[in-house]
């Protein structure tokens, strides 16, 4: 049987799709189908994360026999749009929660008046003498380490980190992601983690990244702005900034099968959710590359949502 990692690459066209690989996450298979579902537990509600990564003529079969083992308390998050049709079809209620970003290397630039700020920012960190090289397996990480000490306590005594739906630099499948440092008078000062995407859109996705809190200005941005060269130099297609609830939404981009009700608490966290996720910031750091797709991403609830459900997600998030 093909492993999960497999599977991905031979059935995703989620590009957030390396995270169902994270620590903690369980597997389903059918064996009739080569094929799995990737979620957890979090009290009595099965969280699914992404829709069946198996091949279309199964994605039917494959959720029907989930649902079956999950139950009624099953939550599927980060579906694409041809999953949220599939949740609908199946008597799901799927709304809209947020939306996924993502650059066309092969059209990348910082040329035009769009990137003044962008490129000022960049320089001003690259003239303090940032040197931006890859960490390779077997490299001593414990700068790293530190750097998410003090990211995470500058971030308040309340504040916790979050996961599920964040990736991961640990573990033994980093050897298949790429991790990037920049450096300033030998000083770790940040670094961005990449992960594989595959499918319609493939190339990496801009996942897990931590700064020092005294870092210069411009520092992500022109250690982002030198993987993205070589990324391109080397052939990649695409740059995904990943997914940041509560943006992007659109009443265009609902289904019939949303909830009403769902959606004005959706746009209720979009306007007042920052101590649940801060969306707004994220939005503004992945506009800042002005990118060539827009995704919409969808939240699917087996039957009604449920606020036992949505609390759940939280918690597996470790939002709350």
């Amino acid at each position: 049987m093909p492993s999960v990692l497999d599977t991905l690459a031979a059935h995703s066209d989620n590009p957030s799709c390396f995270l169902a690989l994270n620590s903690g996450n369980e597997y389903f298979r059918d064996d009739r189908y080569d094929g799995t579902c990737a979620y957890r537990t979090s009290g009595r509600y099965v969280l699914q994360f992404g829709g069946p990564f198996t091949a279309p003529e199964h994605r039917d079969a494959l959720l029907d026999a989930f649902v079956a083992h999950a139950g009624r308390r099953l939550l599927a998050v980060q579906l694409q749009r041809e999953d949220a049709e599939l949740y609908a079809r199946h008597g799901f209620t799927v709304n809209q929660i947020g939306a996924s970003y993502a650059v066309d290397l092969s059209r990348f630039t910082l040329r035009g008046s769009r990137f003044v700020r962008l490129r000022n920012k960049i320089s001003r960190a690259r003239r303090a003498g940032l040197e931006v090289t890859e960490v390779e397996d077997g490299d001593d990480r414990t700068d790293l380490d530190r750097i998410d000490q003090s990211w995470l306590r500058d971030k308040g005594r309340r504040v916790k980190e979050l996961r599920f739906l964040v990736g991961q630099r640990t573990g033994p499948l980093q050897r298949h992601r790429r991790l990037f440092a920049g450096r300033i008078a030998g000083e770790t000062v940040g670094y961005i983690n990449y992960s594989p995407v595959y499918g319609s859109r493939p190339g990496w996705l801009h996942d897990l990244s931590r700064r020092r809190p005294d870092a210069p200005p411009g520092v992500m941005e022109a250690l982002n702005a030198t993987v993205m060269e070589r990324l391109g130099q080397e052939g990649a297609g695409w740059l995904h900034f990943g997914f940041t609830p509560f943006t992007g939404l659109d009443p265009d981009h609902e289904l019939p099968a949303a909830s009403a009700l769902f959606t004005r608490f959706v746009r209720l966290l979009a306007a007042h959710g920052e101590a649940i996720y801060p969306a707004a910031s994220q939005l503004e750091y992945k506009q800042k590359w002005a990118p060539h797709v827009v995704l919409p991403e969808y939240i699917a609830f087996h039957g009604r949502p449920r606020p036992g459900a949505v609390w759940q997600l939280l918690r597996a998030t470790n939002a709350v």
